[in-house]
């Protein structure tokens, strides 16, 4: 099963937009799973901030290497 993953809003009219991208790459007629992921506060949402600041912190120039390797 492949995966997209993006970020959107619930309109007014409760529907949510999807990128015409990934729109694109999904064959009209084919049955796919939705997830949707809500912070549940406030908290949450500066909980993943920071998380996602110091896992960038950790990646040195060094790490490189692994970002131009190639699977067999």
């Amino acid at each position: 099963m492949r995966a997209f993953e993006f970020h959107s809003t619930l309109t007014i009219d409760q529907t949510l937009a999807v990128p015409a991208s990934i729109v694109e790459a999904i064959p009209v007629g084919e049955s796919i799973r939705v997830l949707i992921l809500v912070p549940e506060n406030d908290d949450d949402r500066e909980w993943e901030r920071r998380a996602a600041e110091e896992f960038g912190r950790g990646y040195a120039d060094t790490d490189a290497i692994y970002d131009r390797q190639s699977t067999p």
